[in-house]
């Protein structure tokens, strides 16, 4: 197998990059970078720790991020698992990424930069929905932003409804749990009940 082992080597074979690949990077959110986010209903975060690289989904309300100044984003953690992979990787190393996905759009935007974790009790409360703060804040320092080509999700076809994957084709979160755990954990029982359970631990 030949392996790329250089950057020399890695640009030998893609070339120079074009202007409309370097032009579109900003170093803080511009005005149409702003709405954007503001319409995004969905992140993906990437951030990276001593055991590695992890990325985990952020889905909210459409501006879930909040763009506190153009050099700041703010990012609400809303419930979930409490494994807090992404929390404790920032608490150790403040390098984070976000990209930014708007159904029907094909564009997506990326975000990289620093962050660290607040528990300010005024902004916390500044973040409730239906009554309820999130635990935490993740603030953001923006180093740079640029949009995504299209050509990823163009060719996924990923907002075709005709091309939605029928959810009774694939493992449940409760078949994936019996079988790593000997049937200990999970189960049909764990299916069953969990969209009441989500439903009213939401937010």
């Amino acid at each position: 197998m030949t392996v790329i082992a250089t950057v020399e080597q890695l640009e030998a074979i893609y070339g120079a990059t074009n202007d409309a690949s370097t032009v579109k990077v900003a170093d803080h959110v511009t005005p149409l970078y702003r709405i954007f986010i503001e319409k995004a209903p969905f992140a993906a975060l990437a951030t990276i720790g001593p055991e590695g690289i992890d990325c985990s989904p952020r889905g909210d309300l459409p501006g879930f991020v909040r763009i506190h100044d153009p050099k700041t984003l703010m990012l609400p953690d809303r419930r979930g698992n409490n494994r807090v992979d992404s929390l404790r990787n920032i608490v150790r190393d403040p390098r984070v990424s976000l990209m930014f996905l708007i159904p029907g759009s094909g564009n997506a935007v990326r975000a990289n930069g620093r962050a660290h974790l607040s528990i300010d009790p005024e902004l916390l409360a500044s973040f409730k929905v239906e009554g309820k703060a999130p635990r935490s804040v993740m603030v953001m320092n923006v180093e740079e932003i640029y949009f995504q080509c299209a050509r990823a999700i163009v060719r996924s076809d990923l907002w075709n409804p005709d091309k939605r994957v029928d959810p009774k084709t694939l493992p449940t979160p409760g078949q994936i749990l019996a079988e790593m755990s000997e049937n200990r954990v999970g189960g049909a029982e764990y299916d069953r009940i969990w969209p009441e359970r989500a439903a009213a631990t939401m937010w």
